[in-house]
């Protein structure tokens, strides 16, 4: 008879077809050791404790061993546990069952304490979690990301010249995205905040090593700019066309002067007084049309100077004087 005890560990009986555990979640902040870890709070990915890391590395193992005996066991008619659905990179869902939140992330490391794993702070507003509250951790499969649309949670984040570069760079430190999660990114020592309004070809989607378009939609809060109603505009118009008065005429001999030995004693102008009757008051232009201008050449109508030139324009027939070759006068 053929024996197959092949194996270092024993095949259980239960054998799950996913990896799936709970742990006590902690922001980043409670991670303990002397290195500053403000990098996890910038992207999607959680701190898992070493237990995980080789829990996972035994069952990949395992399936590989599986996969070494598949021919002998489709003769044999032996029953094999099937293996783990987990790929690389390693992609997990996180959900808080007492609220029925979910969201999606990778993993960075695996330093954290048994029974423990350090979420960034915006993760666990989203799972409504609260420090050591009870997270529930499996891992999945997403399809790649084509698309996905955004909406900033301020209007701040128009000041940004670029948002596209902004926002691709900060990505790269996520692993995937969730439909209604609301994502924190750095930029510039300011925290700005993003709401995944949709993604495509699924829910949840994994945005690492992916061609994606990426789309805005309008910030929470932003009001489009409201244009002045149009007979406010042209009131504003005419008070402002009738700025023509006050100004005043030309003052000779009114500037400073330069002496040639670079004294400044007596090159201060000494302008006359001004009197009433210096002052042009300008002329309303009373026919002022918003978008047109109009060229105010004289201040005032010269009345008689049109009078005249109208009158000497007047055609009168045989009105010219005549010239004679002879001049008339007696002979001496």
């Amino acid at each position: 008879m053929f024996s197959f005890n092949m194996f270092d560990h024993p095949i259980p009986r239960v054998f799950q077809n996913r990896f799936s555990t709970q742990y006590r979640c902690f922001s980043v902040s409670m991670l303990a050791g002397p290195n500053d870890r403000s990098d996890v709070e910038k992207g999607g990915k959680i701190i898992m404790p070493p237990s995980a890391l080789d829990q996972l590395s035994k069952v990949l193992l395992l399936a590989s061993r599986l996969e070494c005996i598949g021919a002998i066991s489709a003769h044999c008619n032996l029953r094999l546990p099937g293996r783990l659905n987990i790929t690389y990179p390693m992609l997990f869902k996180l959900t808080n069952k007492n609220s029925d939140r979910m969201t999606h992330c990778g993993v960075l490391e695996f330093v954290a304490d048994e029974g423990i794993c350090y979420l960034p702070h915006w993760m666990m507003q989203n799972l409504l979690l609260e420090e050591g509250g009870l997270v529930q951790v499996e891992s999945v499969n997403l399809q790649v990301a084509t698309y996905s649309k955004f909406q900033p949670q301020s209007p701040d984040f128009l000041d940004i010249t670029n948002p596209k570069a902004v926002l691709e760079n900060a990505l790269r430190n996520f692993a995937c995205l969730t439909t209604g999660d609301v994502i924190a990114i750095n930029y510039n020592e300011k925290i700005y905040e993003l709401r995944v309004m949709e993604t495509k070809p699924d829910k949840a989607v994994s945005i690492i090593e992916c061609d994606m378009n990426v789309d805005f939609d309008a910030p929470l809060g932003y009001k489009e700019p409201e244009r002045q109603v149009q007979h406010e505009e042209s009131t504003e118009g005419e008070a402002g066309h009738s700025g023509y008065a006050g100004e005043l005429g030309f003052r000779a001999f009114s500037g400073s002067g330069n002496r040639l030995d670079g004294k400044k004693k007596g090159v201060e102008p000494s302008p006359s007084p001004i009197k009433p009757g210096d002052i042009k008051r300008g002329i309303p232009n009373y026919e002022f049309k918003l978008g047109k201008i109009t060229f105010i050449r004289n201040s005032r109508p010269l009345v008689k100077k049109v009078e005249e030139d109208e009158a000497g324009g007047r055609f009168v027939a045989f009105s010219g004087e005549g010239q004679s070759l002879r001049k008339k006068g007696r002979k001496p």
